[in-house]
């Protein structure tokens, strides 16, 4: 059984009094890949921001287990989450001051990004505004690794991207987990590329989480009821 490293129980959370989520019971182990799936304004996010500690909690708990912290989880937030009037070089030397990273490993930590992701290479030095969806979402996910987190969260990589594109995206994010033993909360809505790469599902709809199993089980049939 794999260290559990984030553990939510009786979560309640929202905005100005209002809850938008309610009772979500959820845990993310060590090495997996857990996708969280469900439509807009299922609360994925709020809950997402509550696990993160960017939004207060109404009621509940959040756990980090496996002596996991704070600095080591990593958010991928929705949308390109790029710097456009900087180079793709200057959004990372941003993201190493986030990180409080010494000048003297900086270098190492952007060459170990770049092999994990190597068409950055190809743009390291335009500015981020420049880019296309595809190559601004993997400037940001390199970005989030360059603090070399032990658990990655990701809200909706794939949008605005072709599915070709979220494919190439995912290949070598999977590999690196399953290499390095990263742990990784996907959230998404491109249903079908997000369960190739996960190991477990969790779906939420209307603030609460209304199913969990494996990506075997979610057939189309239980995903249309659930939906």
């Amino acid at each position: 059984m794999p260290d559990t490293l984030i553990e939510v129980r009786a979560l309640h959370a929202g905005y100005k009094g209002h809850a938008v989520i309610e009772d979500i019971n959820l845990s993310l182990g060590a090495n997996e890949v857990l996708c969280l799936i469900g439509h807009n304004g299922a609360g994925k996010s709020t809950l997402l921001k509550c696990m993160f500690g960017l939004l207060p909690k109404m009621q509940g708990e959040v756990r980090l287990g496996g002596g996991l912290t704070l600095n080591e989880v990593a958010l991928v937030p929705e949308g390109k989450g790029v710097f456009p009037s900087l180079t793709v070089r200057e959004n990372f030397d941003l993201g190493l001051d986030a990180a409080k990273i010494q000048a003297a490993e900086r270098g190492a930590r952007i060459d170990w990004v770049l092999k994990v992701l190597p068409q950055i290479r190809e743009f390291l030095h335009r500015r981020a505004g420049t880019l296309s969806g595809g190559q601004a979402q993997m400037v940001s996910i390199g970005r989030a690794l360059l603090k070399r987190p032990r658990v990655l969260i990701m809200d909706e990589p794939s949008i605005g991207l072709a599915p070709k594109l979220f494919q190439d995206l995912l290949g070598p994010i999977r590999a690196l987990q399953q290499a390095e033993g990263l742990t990784i909360l996907l959230v998404e809505q491109n249903v079908r590329e997000a369960l190739k790469v996960s190991d477990r599902v969790a779906v939420m709809k209307q603030g609460r989480i209304v199913w969990r199993g494996t990506p075997s089980e979610l057939n189309n049939d239980r995903l249309m009821e659930l939906y």
